[in-house]
């Protein structure tokens, strides 16, 4: 009996410690719908580019116009705010569930390790598009993601390095076949999102 007292103790203990240094309050299901944002956003940025003549054997023919890309932008821009927003709510919702504070001081860790990578590789990226070199943007916003991932992982769920692992191979795999970055893009930011995402609603918040 004296032994289970002190394992319990000290379970508890490490409960109490990971809680502090580890935000695990996010939400498995935000990384869902944002895989499913993505595979839309993807669809759309398909029909954009893509026309009747062209496939993806052609793509080295393809001529993005002025407008495209403003539509493409806006697309990607819609995918990040409606994820992120998606993101706070869901997180949020399940951090008051735990009794959890959404911003203390493992969260602002968490924000400021997943954005060092990110900010730096979205300035990178424009000053790729100023440039007009648009074929290394997709295996790029992979890459740089994954990097974020992996870099914040260790303040919060394990499973958030793994996520970023895998965007990292596709975006180096991607990175080979310039011209298929769009389906690459969705099957990182979309297809992937739906299964870490999925892992982590059963393994985590699925009573």
């Amino acid at each position: 009996m004296e032994a289970n007292k002190y394992l319990n103790d000290i379970s508890e203990i490490k409960n109490m410690m990971n809680k502090s240094s580890r935000f695990i309050s996010l939400s498995g299901l935000s990384g869902i719908l944002a895989g499913i944002y993505s595979l839309i956003g993807a669809f759309l940025a398909y029909q954009i580019i893509y026309s009747k003549e062209y496939s993806f054997g052609t793509y080295r023919n393809l001529i993005v116009t002025e407008d495209s890309m403003i539509q493409l932008f806006s697309i990607a821009f819609g995918v990040i705010v409606f994820s992120l927003i998606t993101g706070i709510i869901l997180s949020t919702k399940k951090a008051k569930g735990q009794g959890e504070k959404i911003w203390d001081a493992s969260s602002k860790r968490l924000l400021i390790n997943f954005m060092i990578p990110l900010a730096t590789g979205g300035i990178f990226i424009l000053f790729l598009i100023e440039k007009e070199i648009y074929g290394y943007v997709a295996p790029l916003t992979l890459i740089f993601y994954g990097l974020a991932c992996v870099n914040a992982s260790k303040y919060t769920l394990g499973d958030v390095r793994y996520l970023g692992v895998t965007l990292l191979i596709l975006g180096l795999i991607s990175a080979y076949f310039i011209g298929f970055g769009l389906l690459f893009w969705a099957l990182g930011f979309g297809l992937c999102h739906l299964f870490y995402g999925s892992v982590m609603y059963f393994k985590y918040e699925r009573k």
